[in-house]
């Protein structure tokens, strides 16, 4: 229902919204076409497979062929309504599917509101997309998630405050859209669970403290919550101690509308809680935090995100181990480095190593063992094999024995990233990350294992061919962790515009 009702709201919202401008909606319209292939000596390097919204394959030589369309909002910035648009189509090769929807989408926005209904990649909210190893909670790692998104994109400043304080947040509701791919990929095996027709619900809430007319410090931070629920569960697992006896071999996740209600409120439980009542669904979430100070011609941003997998994390109960830091410096105007990016991540606590419930026995509660990206309904916070968080938390797309479920998650990682323009038609990045995973509380490595992932990327835009660039990547893994491999990549993209003269392309 929930489906039929959002493309509904597909086909409709453009009209409900600007019906009296609607020839409009033809002009400066964005297109662009695509072809991709990665060739590696084993399976495909890191760096060359993640944090690109989920267009890509850990196989040893992969490709695509991909057009879009597009309309942006900003054709309209002049404009009470604005109306967008785009579909993004993708024909790939050695994917976990023959064929990629990526995108497909409309949206219309009126003052400091915005309303999507479909897919549309989303990007990361204090997270450099070509240098960051990605956000904890939601990152650009995998395929976007078709949803009804309502939104303040900017930020609100909040009245008499003097513009020294504002706000942005956003509330969607979606679907998952691989339900086939994850029972394909576990064979339907009666020890490997899986999930069909999961739902997705998101919320945040943002504040921005500072004015930058007046002082240029400014603090950004607030809290994301994200959550899978609702659906169907095959091949469930029942805790030992757990004296309600439940039919696991598959069960009907609740449906209804109420369920919807408790994915906002952390209200209901899961039907195979037994005799251990948790909060319906799967929930995680970030804290957010960043400072950036804008000099003349240059910056500097430090940001941190605290993650964590359910409420023992929410607030300072057992204090907050685990968390990404990060500086940002955007460089005075030169020729060799234009941005240069340092992140440190840890994962290694999760509230420590005990998990218990209370019990008439032992009527103590302990909220530890918080096994990040993971949940016993759900398996995996993934979609279509690819981690939705940090791609440095391995994605079940690795798991060689085809359980949904990370196996390393408790990790240490140093990331660098670096970018420049030598010239107007050059641009490069290099990405270099040093991990180390201690697998999971309930997995545990006997030897740590480690990893290097390294990337070398540059793009080329020549002045006579206008709109055409060509992209080539090198990328390479040493370590015990995953496979050593070698590979590349190369990319030829053409971009241009309809009936206008938009300068914006892009394929989100």
């Amino acid at each position: 229902m929930f489906k039929r009702i959002s493309l509904i709201l597909l086909i409709i919202a453009p009209i409900a919204t600007c019906k009296a401008q609607i020839s409009r909606l033809g002009t400066d319209v964005e297109y662009a076409g695509e072809i991709h292939a990665t060739i590696s000596d084993d399976q495909a390097p890191f760096w060359l497979v993640h944090n690109k919204y989920g267009l890509s394959s850990i196989e040893d030589d992969f490709g695509y062929v991909r057009g879009s369309i597009r309309r942006s909002l900003n054709t309209d910035s002049l404009r009470r309504w604005a109306v967008g648009y785009g579909i993004d189509l993708v024909v790939p090769h050695h994917f976990t599917s023959d064929f990629v929807l990526q995108q497909l989408y409309v949206e219309s926005q009126y003052k400091s509101f915005r309303l999507t209904v479909g897919a549309k990649e989303l990007p990361m909210e204090f997270s450099n997309p070509e240098l960051s190893t990605g956000d904890m909670t939601m990152s650009i790692n995998a395929r976007p998630i078709p949803q009804l998104r309502l939104e303040m994109p900017d930020y609100w400043d909040i009245p008499g405050t003097g513009g020294w304080i504002g706000v942005k947040a956003h509330a969607a509701f979606g679907w998952f859209t691989d339900s086939k791919w994850l029972k394909s990929f576990t064979g339907n095996v009666p020890s490997h669970r899986y999930t069909s027709n999961a739902r997705y619900h998101s919320k945040s809430l943002y504040f921005r403290i500072g004015n930058e007319k007046k002082l240029p410090l400014i603090f950004e931070g607030g809290l994301r919550i994200d959550c899978q629920f609702g659906g169907d569960a095959w091949n469930l697992n029942q805790r030992k101690d757990d004296t309600t006896f439940v039919d696991l071999s598959h069960v009907n996740l609740n449906n209804g509308l109420k369920t919807y209600w408790n994915a906002l409120t952390f209200g209901g439980t899961d039907p195979n809680d037994g005799d251990f009542k948790n909060t319906e669904g799967n929930h995680v979430g970030s804290w957010h935090g960043s400072l950036n100070y804008q000099g003349k011609g240059w910056s500097v941003r430090g940001y941190l995100e605290h993650q964590f997998d359910d409420h023992s994390q929410l607030f300072w109960q057992y204090g907050w181990k685990d968390m990404k830091w990060g500086i940002e410096a955007q460089l005075p105007k030169n020729p060799f480095v234009s941005t240069m990016l340092i992140e440190l991540i840890s994962t290694k606590d999760q509230t420590s190593a005990v998990y218990h419930d209370a019990t008439e026995a032992v009527p103590i509660q302990i909220s530890g063992r918080d096994n990040y990206y993971s949940h016993q309904v759900y398996g995996a916070w993934q979609h279509w094999g690819m981690t939705m968080g940090n791609p440095l938390l391995i994605s079940p797309l690795y798991n060689e024995n085809h359980q949904i479920t990370p196996y390393h998650n408790r990790i240490t990682a140093t990331h660098l990233g670096i970018a420049g323009d030598p010239c107007p038609a050059l641009h490069y990045r290099v990405l270099y990350t040093h991990m180390r995973s201690w697998g999971t509380y309930g997995d545990p490595l006997i030897d740590t294992r480690y990893n290097d992932f390294m990337l070398a990327e540059m793009t080329v835009k020549p002045h006579r061919l206008k709109g055409w660039s060509f992209t080539g990547a090198f990328g390479m893994n040493r370590g015990d962790l995953l496979k050593k491999s070698t590979g590349g990549s190369l990319s030829i993209r053409k971009e241009g515009v309809f009936n206008g003269k938009s300068k914006n392309v892009k394929m989100q």
